[in-house]
């Protein structure tokens, strides 16, 4: 066995707004078939805050045990470079982009190799999406593009929501509804929902509901037929049948939507959280009922569908067209701001968690 020394930052479960810089040491095999990944570079955005919320719920803190009790791992998208290899067809040097904890190293078991990367088999993770166990061979990759990999960690994942979760509304006749009220329209997940539904369904007609200092920057994008503010859900036309898309994590704005759209609301689906307290309650007096949306639940039927490479051909091809879509944007849609080192990554977390980051913000972390 040999150790390597991993410096990380670690969460406060219970209190997300709480993180601590700690190393450890940490042993790995690569006679077993271990690998080891130093983390070069990972986005942080209000997805992961979500993750954090969610962290018990949807079993996001069971990815990156941290054997320190209260305390859990954020995961975050981004890449990251082999420095020791036990496995055949994976050499030191090679960069694979996939799911990572805010660290300096990961260990890794692979399995399932091919020229497309690999799935790590730690036992952790059994059980666990495969979308989240999947990392991909940057040589290969056709979606890769080295001068874009600030994009890819800042909106692949992201982007992978938005276009599953606009399948997901248009595979279900958008549950019946005629236009699609979508909160926190700002954030990029949500505006990337937004340009995904308008490519699908030109006639769906979307409705932002953005805080005022954000109304402005949502109206810019473009991709929303109108613009409301929080204040302003009691003006909005509730004669039309409407599918209710939650990014806020908001209870008191869910109650005011289930109020005044009453019986033509068609349906409650909850996507994630910018806010410390989880939104998942007991919401047995609402009707619909907030149903939590589950990316790999749709990824899963879709594979079944079409086919996985069919599948992946269709969510590449579209997050090209939003990749290009958002560059050539003006004004533009989002400013990459590059920030160095683990204390750097604590004051961005809290940021996003105080509200206090700028929409257009897209925030790289390099190691």
């Amino acid at each position: 066995m040999a150790q390597i020394k991993i410096t990380r930052v670690l969460t406060q479960k219970t209190s997300i707004d709480k993180t601590t810089i700690d190393s450890v040491e940490a042993e790995y095999s690569c006679t077993n078939g271990d690998v080891v990944l130093a983390v070069k570079q990972f986005a942080l955005t209000t997805n992961n805050i979500t993750y954090a919320a969610f962290g018990d719920a949807m079993k996001y803190w069971r990815f990156f045990p941290t054997r320190r009790d209260g305390w859990g791992h954020m995961p975050v998208w981004g890449f990251g470079d082999v420095v020791q290899s036990g496995v055949d067809g994976i050499e030191i040097g090679e960069r694979f982009y996939g799911f990572f904890p805010v660290a300096s190293h990961i260990i890794m078991r692979p399995t399932r190799l091919s020229e497309r990367g690999f799935f790590d088999a730690l036992p952790h993770r059994d059980g666990l999406p495969a979308v989240y166990n999947q990392y991909s061979r940057c040589s290969t990759d056709p979606g890769y593009l080295q001068s874009r990999e600030d994009l890819q960690s800042l909106l692949r994942p992201l982007f992978i929501t938005s276009y599953v979760l606009a399948d997901f509304l248009a595979d279900n006749d958008l549950f019946g509804a005629k236009q699609i009220l979508i909160s926190s329209a700002s954030s990029k997940t949500a505006y990337g929902t937004a340009y995904c539904l308008k490519q699908i369904n030109p006639a769906c007609e979307l409705v932002a509901l953005t805080s005022g200092k954000n109304r402005d920057f949502v109206k810019g994008l473009g991709c929303y037929d109108s613009v409301l503010t929080y204040d302003d859900v009691s003006k909005a036309d509730r004669s039309t049948k409407t599918t209710y898309v939650d990014f806020s994590g908001s209870s008191e704005l869910r109650n005011k939507v289930h109020a005044h759209y009453a019986e033509n609301l068609t349906y409650d689906c909850v996507v994630g959280s910018a806010q410390v307290a989880s939104p998942f309650r007991d919401h047995s007096d609402l009707s619909p009922k907030p149903i939590f949306f589950f990316a790999p639940a749709q990824i899963a039927k879709r594979n079944k569908d079409y086919g996985v490479a069919e599948q992946t051909r269709r969510m590449l091809e579209a997050q090209n067209g939003f990749f290009a879509h958002i560059t050539s944007q003006t004004p533009t849609w989002m400013t990459v701001q590059q920030h160095q080192g683990f204390s750097a990554a604590q004051r961005v977390i809290e940021q996003l968690l105080s509200g206090d980051m700028g929409p257009e913000a897209g925030n790289i972390v390099q190691l």
